[in-house]
């Protein structure tokens, strides 16, 4: 069979993988046509890109040999007669074509809309185009507009806040977010909203863009007759199917748009089917709808491949509930939200001190949910969107109380109830998962597929678990039962100095490459002296032990502390001396530092003592400990700068240097909004302002790039140090371990609010202790580099060859690659002609 697929979405690579999972005989050629250049991505999360998502952490496409990916054919011609489908390049016959051709952003027609600066919010290459018109087209600080105030119109208005614009929402209907949320709610969002800074107009509508001389937007009239100020404006007021093929080819289309199909995503044409935002689907006689949400595409993808291998399955209708956090603020929506059915009662619990909203939708006699809104807290929707349709599983007011009040949980779930509706996975299946052997939330997402959609569901998935009796081990390793936070609390109040002590009273056997390290990191996080001393240097892992990072040849790295990134001439001749007489391979990082590569291990002693002697000390590039504290010039020299960027990064790198931590910790301070530090990107990071510092928290670089949260603004430099000093000894003390900043903060119960409560409020009463905690490293730091030096029985160690310690590693070889000595085999060079091109 040839299977054309038009459209490589989200909705259109679910059904490639429905199909090939059907198709154990390998009967179907698929071949896949598709507009955008780059594979199926994650359009649920497509605000991410402004939070550090790469396009490869938003890919959802796998490889497969039975399916030929054609990207960037748009397909211009369908002939039904002929059964082809034609693209600029090519035709391709099918036997079966499916149409996932999604939908196209509505752009009302208003004059000056097609203007410089104006952009749509649908693909990566828009989100692209916005980011780059935004940093780059104008000096000062611009002004951005949204013209639509739903789902969409939301995240593309934190889009531009996070790009530093200052941000206007138009919403045609009388709130926010009209589709999912009633007039109560609408309030409570637009509460949250303008408390960011971003200024909201509802019940108005754009009636022109206004442009400068050059052709570039100036700001938008509105229908009330006031007008916003705008540099760059997005368009995100909904969406329209994209049916143009089927209309052309003589397809029936819906009334409201959408090619119309039948229950089992068939189109008028026997041999074409349509699924997705592109399909208007008849369900028990009703007219065509089109739905905007990827869990009903999902369902059309399964009923369209289990149709074309010949089954007979259905549409089962649209689950059409949302959750979702937009601007930091919890929002959900399910069932009948807005009380349409017949006899409806509404059930509010409304919190104005909190901010919190939520109601529920009942029957007339009060036992069974329809429906229902959550604004500000989230936390009951996973059980209530499962209920709906069914009897409540406790009061209504218990349902909606704040989650420490204690809600219902999912013991009054039928097995029938849905709980994960991205994959329509039931409660059932899940508790057989559970039963044959899935012990956590992994093993249940590969087993059943829930969670792995919007990831709403994986709250309740951890309360299933619980149900089950399964019990969740907390355990660091098989040498002690305790957490990482328990045994960095047991080892703080019991007063214990060593490993031995720890793991005879607490724990058993002679430990592990897991416990020793973490445990060590305690020890040292706690006061416990030199790291290589006694018992100590046993529980070190190979970076430690060295004190420098081992690379791939056998050899080690020397990275000394440049704090700020500010260097002396001296001190850089020094550097390139150093390298030049061990013959060192020389790097300078993105962290502002000099790296120095290949030295053997009998050499970092005599390195060391000429670095220490210039006035250098151990950057801990080798330890999960504090890396770098990275600075732009800010007002010593920027003509932007605001701060002393400068100064405070090299204060904040001396004071936290030697920190231990459960993982590396990097940080940085910009001294303008323009960022050139990168502060955003890093476990904590400081922004300048007029009026002081804003501090962002939990952001990191590496496999999963996060940016930082805003957690405070505009702080005196003593409450910025405060603040700083307690959020690391917060997170010392209680994350996992090699646990980041990022995931631990993460797994906060209550995330930001929660860490704000304890180090500024000091909701448990810890900030004494904290800021003590703090004291004790600063006044107790010692360059581990220089106390090595000072004593022989340290430097012992540092040999290749135990019987001939000043024996070089014969293993260890070079060759010199532009002009530097680089490890000997096994490189992959560049080649320098293929950079320059042809001649």
């Amino acid at each position: 069979m040839r299977l054309v697929v038009v459209g490589n979405g989200m909705v259109g690579q679910r059904f490639i993988e429905a199909v090939r999972a059907r198709d154990a005989a390998g009967q179907v050629r698929v071949t896949v046509l598709a507009e955008e250049n780059r594979p199926a991505y994650d359009r649920v999360r497509l605000s991410a890109f402004f939070d550090g998502a790469t396009p490869e952490e938003l890919n959802l496409h796998t490889p497969d040999e039975g399916v030929e990916l054609r990207l960037g054919e748009p397909v211009v011609l369908l002939d039904p007669k002929r059964k082809v489908v034609g693209t600029p390049v090519a035709e391709y016959e099918y036997d079966v074509l499916v149409l996932a051709t999604g939908s196209t952003p509505f752009v009302p027609p208003v004059d000056g809309i097609t203007a410089t600066g104006c952009f749509v919010y649908r693909t990566l290459d828009d989100l692209a185009a916005i980011r780059a018109y935004a940093t780059g087209s104008r000096s000062g600080k611009l002004r951005g507009a949204v013209i639509g105030g739903g789902l969409l119109g939301l995240e593309a208005a934190n889009a531009l806040r996070l790009l530093g614009l200052t941000t206007h929402i138009v919403e045609f209907a009388p709130r926010l977010m009209p589709m999912q949320v009633d007039e109560a709610g609408g309030a409570m969002l637009r509460r949250y909203v303008e408390e960011l800074g971003l200024t909201v107009h509802t019940g108005t509508a754009t009636t022109a863009v206004r442009t400068r001389p050059d052709g570039t937007v100036q700001g938008l009239t509105l229908s009330d007759g006031s007008w916003v100020p705008a540099d760059l404006v997005v368009v995100a007021a909904g969406v329209r199917p994209r049916d143009n093929l089927a209309r052309e080819a003589g397809l029936a289309v819906g009334e409201r748009g959408g090619v119309l199909v039948d229950a089992g995503c068939r189109t008028s044409d026997p041999d074409i089917y349509a699924i997705g935002e592109c399909a208007a689907i008849s369900v028990s006689g009703e007219p065509g709808r089109c739905y905007g949400l990827v869990a009903p595409g999902y369902a059309m993808a399964e009923v369209a491949a289990d149709r074309i291998l010949g089954g007979s399955a259905t549409f089962p209708g649209a689950d059409t509930s949302t959750k979702l956090k937009l601007l930091g603020v919890d929002v959900a929506s399910f069932g009948d939200a807005h009380g349409t059915t017949p006899g409806a009662l509404d059930v509010t619990f409304t919190d104005p001190a909190t901010r919190v909203y939520a109601k529920l939708v009942l029957t007339d006699d009060a036992k069974t949910l329809l429906g229902g809104v959550l604004v500000g807290d989230a936390t009951a929707y996973p059980t209530l969107r499962a209920c709906v349709g069914g009897p409540l599983p406790g009061p209504p007011l218990a349902l909606l109380a704040p989650a420490e009040s204690g809600r219902a949980g999912v013991d009054g779930l039928p097995g029938t109830a849905q709980v994960c509706s991205c994959h329509a996975v039931t409660k059932e299946t899940i508790a057989g998962a559970i039963a044959e052997g899935c012990t956590d939330v992994p093993a249940i997402k590969a087993c059943t597929k829930a969670g792995t959609g919007c990831g709403s569901c994986v709250p309740l998935l951890k309360q299933l678990l619980a149900e089950s009796g399964v019990q969740m081990s907390k355990a660091l390793c098989e040498h002690f039962d305790h957490s990482r936070q328990e045994l960095f609390d047991i080892i703080r109040v019991r007063g214990i100095r060593s490993f031995s002590q720890l793991v005879a009273e607490y724990g058993r056997g002679r430990g592990c490459d897991i416990c020793k390290p973490a445990v060590a990191s305690i020890l040292a996080a706690l006061g416990n002296g030199y790291i290589l001393d006694g018992e100590q240097a046993a529980l070190q892992d190979t970076n430690d032990h060295f004190l420098a990072n081992l690379q791939r040849n056998g050899t080690y790295s020397v990275v000394p502390r440049i704090p700020g990134g500010e260097i002396t001439p001296e001190k850089l001749i020094v550097l390139g001396e150093v390298a030049r007489d061990f013959n060192l391979y020389l790097k300078i990082t993105g962290g502002q530092r000099i790296d120095m590569f290949g030295a053997r291990v009998e050499q970092l002693p005599k390195i060391w003592r000429r670095l220490v002697d210039a006035g250098f000390e151990s950057g801990h590039a080798y330890g999960k400990a504090l890396r770098t504290v990275k600075s732009c010039v800010g007002t010593t020299w920027c003509r932007y700068g605001v701060q002393d960027s400068v100064g405070l990064a090299i204060a904040l790198e001396l004071r936290y240097r030697g920190l231990r931590a459960p993982h590396k910790i990097k940080a940085a301070v910009s001294g303008c909004a323009r960022e050139c530090a990168e502060a955003r990107g890093k476990d904590f990071g400081v922004i300048a302002t007029e009026n002081g510092w804003n501090l962002y928290l939990g952001g990191n670089g590496g496999f999963r790039p996060r940016h930082a949260d805003l957690f405070a603004s505009d702080l005196s430099t003593e409450d910025l140090v405060r603040y700083i000093d307690r959020f690391l000894m917060f997170y010392i003390r209680t994350a996992d371990r090699l646990q980041r900043t990022a995931g631990w903060l993460a797994a906060l119960d209550g995330g930001l609010d929660y860490l704000r409560s304890v180090i500024v409020d000091d909701s448990l009463g810890l900030c004494a202790e904290l800021d003590a905690a703090m004291a004790r490293h600063v006044e107790s730091y010692e360059d581990e580099w220089r106390a090595t030096l000072e004593d022989p029985e340290r430097l012992a160690r540092f040999a290749s060859f135990v019987n001939a310690p000043d024996t070089p590693d014969p293993t260890i070889t070079f060759e010199v690659e532009r002009g530097q000595p680089v490890p000997a085999g096994g490189r992959r060079p560049v080649s320098v002609e293929i950079m320059r091109g042809p001649r």
